[in-house]
């Protein structure tokens, strides 16, 4: 039976809902559509509707595995809309959480029973309630890092209002700026996920890489507005945004996101650990660079300064490739390069503070 036009597809859904309310009574009905009569019985009903069960029911074993309880800590199962009336919806509802769901509420009208209770609740008539809906961030919110990384800061599924605060620091020498970019999603890349915002953080005291501490909060409010916040520790200077993260955001898109993210963990995961060891690699190199201009003419001979260039760009090769075991070994390499080095660094940070005292003075 394929509907022609809008009216009859109208039609075969009133039909759909008949059938569907008969067979929660009887074993078989009979349809009529058009010039069409026939018989449906409720095994071949339950077939049809088999695929739409087991989605609902992998949507239950999401929402505990998010919440981290078992199927046996549930006390009791109230269903809820019309289908639930079903008798196969009820079954396997009831196999799956392993008890019988509660039938005595009736299904369409729960909902706004459970609303008028939370109202109350919610305007202190019952203070001490042991029953409390929460409402939950549904994506993780997060922040770009070197590489192009996501450091998720809120996780998803956290209840709000909350609030939570993380340190970063400088990756170059000198730094006075940060630049914020606040994500939202579950992936591990920048590009996967959805851009919330950006502001810039400026007035970092200058100082080598790695000396400057930012602590960045991230606080979502009742009503679900994000405020983020960028502080330099020692100077207070500080710069914010406000987002509304739902703002234009759908449903079936944060469905569809959090989906994306698990059909892609494992390449996720794989493609973070290659950005980690290019970032590491290049924090390397930076270290190495900075030492050899400063004091490599002074401590090395021409062959020692070469023979570390020379690993320094075996490492600069390996990091435009996509082997994150060889980067890593290249690292391991450049470091075992340059202990000799960094020794006489330190003997001639040693000679040059001991320039010029005396030796009761230094004792």
């Amino acid at each position: 039976m394929q509907p022609q036009n809008a009216n009859e597809q109208r039609e075969l859904l009133t039909l759909a809902t008949q059938t569907k309310i008969a067979l929660s009574q009887a074993v078989e009905t009979e349809v009529k559509f058009a010039n069409w009569t026939g018989t449906i019985s409720r095994s071949q009903f339950n077939e049809l509707i088999q695929p739409l069960v087991k989605r609902s029911l992998m949507t239950c074993r999401r929402a505990l595995k998010d919440a981290g309880v078992e199927g046996e800590e549930i006390r009791e199962v109230v269903m809820v809309g019309g289908s639930t009336r079903v008798p196969f919806v009820r079954e396997q509802v009831g196999e799956f959480f392993g008890k019988t769901p509660l039938t005595s509420i009736d299904p369409d009208k729960v909902v706004a029973l459970g609303a008028a209770i939370q109202a109350d609740i919610l305007v202190g008539n019952k203070p001490d309630a042991d029953m409390l809906l929460l409402d939950v961030v549904p994506l993780s919110l997060g922040i770009e890092t070197m590489g192009g990384l996501v450091e998720k800061i809120i996780p998803r599924n956290t209840t709000i209002p909350v609030a939570r605060a993380q340190e970063f620091t400088t990756a170059k020498d000198g730094q006075t700026a940060m630049s914020v970019h606040v994500l939202q999603g579950e992936r591990e890349l920048v590009e996967d996920c959805r851009s919330l915002g950006r502001f810039t953080l400026r007035g970092i005291p200058p100082m080598v890489a790695g000396a400057a501490t930012i602590r960045v909060t991230y606080q979502v409010d009742a009503d679900g507005l994000l405020s983020v916040t960028a502080m330099e520790k020692s100077t207070k200077v500080q710069a914010s945004i406000q987002i509304k993260p739902s703002y234009g955001l759908t449903d079936e898109e944060v469905t569809q996101m959090i989906k994306s993210s698990m059909a892609n963990a494992k390449e996720d995961m794989e493609a973070r650990q290659l950005a980690e060891q290019r970032v590491e690699a290049d924090r390397v190199i930076d270290t190495v660079i900075s030492a050899l201009q400063e004091d490599g003419a002074e401590v090395l001979s021409i062959e020692e300064f070469k023979a570390i260039e020379a690993e320094i760009q075996k490492l600069i090769d390996l990091k435009q490739g996509s082997d994150r075991v060889a980067i890593a070994q290249g690292i391991k390499e450049l470091d075992h390069a340059t202990q000799a080095f960094a020794a006489k660094r330190m003997n001639l940070s040693i000679q040059k503070a001991l320039a010029g005292k005396a030796v009761d003075e230094i004792i």
